[in-house]
């Protein structure tokens, strides 16, 4: 027998195990809500684009080339443009299998080991992981409930200028940021923006949960503001439509695109997919987000109530301005980490705060909630699940004495 642990390649993530179900209280994870996918909907417009264009799935990329479906980059096209402000036509626009495709191309276009990456200081744990897959370096930069701190952005380029270094981008999510939920206003971005163009930075902009805005204008996203040429941005239909479709795109100057594309020799983004997703959305895209912007902002309150009833002061709550997810960060003596692993062991599944800090000190005591997939009876019950786990485990939160406190 051949002894394969001695074949593999070094640095290797550690083996995944086999699949044995969602947990009970599954609180991870960028799922959707079940309820709000638009099953008939999506099943006409798969009847509708297979009749009209299947014998095109006979060739690769439907022989429509390399970029995309033309129906759903010029959904996509029209969208940036009236929506964040983003110019150009689907000319513009490469459709990727998910936006986690688009991460990997960038970072594989841009990035050399030994190169520096600057990143919100609470971001996407896949973004950090990967590039440090890739070999770089990952500097934190401090936010608070508006994003990224441009004082110490600022302060931060210029340390490094002394010293030499340039980074290779900055990843932002500035739009219903990823796990916090805040939302950077104008006067921010075009700061950011200054700054990037004053240090020769560029500005990578995930905007993966924009559409999700609970209330009010959409800022207008990076990409779309004067100095937005030096921006490379990524967005994705997975958090709007459903995870499982894997469909996301990037706006980028030709000359990223273009590398890009010459890059993704995957033989092309499945086409059935992009079919489907451009009849419906091009069809019903303001309904729908409307219906599930709705269904998410109630679970969402749900979700909270239940936090404050079973955790009471014990815990700190980031709430969102959209999308899928509540930060929590608890008491001094907690570590989400460990917690995790106990509540796991009992059926609630949590993000731990270092999983989604570029230092994992920093975030030893937040979690991250994902309140889209569960049911609301079930987003009650696993709060409570964990808050009961959490109180054997760390003591907090205080049974009975919390309620007290709050009701003074």
């Amino acid at each position: 027998m051949i002894d394969f642990t001695r074949l593999l390649a070094r640095d290797l993530p550690q083996p995944a195990g086999r699949f044995g179900g969602l947990p009970r209280w599954n609180f991870v994870g960028g799922n959707n809500d079940p309820a709000l996918v638009p099953v008939e909907a999506l099943a006409e417009a798969a009847a509708r684009t297979i009749r009209a264009e299947g014998r095109k799935l006979a060739l690769y990329n439907m022989g429509e080339g390399p970029m995309g479906h033309p129906a759903l980059r010029e959904f996509v096209a029209g969208k940036l443009e009236s929506q964040r402000g983003i110019a150009g036509g689907p000319e513009n626009v490469l459709i990727t299998s998910g936006s986690l495709q688009g991460l990997d191309l960038v970072n594989e276009v841009l990035l050399e080991p030994g190169d520096t990456v600057l990143m919100e200081e609470h971001t996407y744990g896949g973004a950090i992981t990967r590039v440090q897959r890739c070999g770089a370096r990952v500097v934190g930069m401090p936010v608070d409930a508006d994003g990224i701190r441009m004082d110490r952005l600022a302060e931060i380029l210029g340390e490094m200028r002394s010293r030499g270094v340039r980074p290779k981008y900055l990843y932002t999510i500035p739009t219903i940021q990823n796990p916090t939920g805040s939302v950077m206003p104008v006067e921010r971005r075009r700061e950011l923006l200054r700054l990037s163009a004053e240090h020769g930075v560029p500005v990578f902009e995930d905007e993966c949960y924009a559409d999700l805005l609970w209330e009010g204008e959409w800022p207008p996203a990076l990409r779309g503001m004067e100095g937005g040429e030096q921006v490379i941005h990524i967005g994705s239909f997975s958090k709007s439509l459903a995870p499982a479709l894997r469909l996301g795109y990037v706006s980028a100057p030709w000359e990223i695109t273009s590398r890009l594309l010459a890059c993704k020799d995957d033989g092309g983004t499945p086409s059935i997919e992009q079919m489907i997703v451009a009849d419906f959305f091009g069809r019903h895209f303001d309904g729908h987000v409307r219906h599930l912007k709705e269904g998410l902002r109630r679970k969402l309150d749900v979700l909270v109530a239940a936090v404050e009833e079973e955790f009471g002061t014990s815990a700190e709550l980031s709430l969102p301005k959209g999308g899928i997810f509540l930060w929590i960060t608890l008491p001094e003596e907690v570590d989400t980490s460990r917690l995790a692993e106990a509540a796991l062991a009992e059926g609630v599944a949590i993000n731990p705060g270092a999983q989604w800090s570029t230092d994992s000190d920093n975030a030893r005591r937040s979690l991250r909630l994902c309140f889209a997939l569960p049911p609301e009876e079930d987003l009650r019950e696993g709060v409570a699940r964990l808050a009961a786990v959490c109180h054997r485990e760390f003591g907090v939160p205080l049974h009975g004495a919390n309620k007290a406190r709050r009701s003074a």
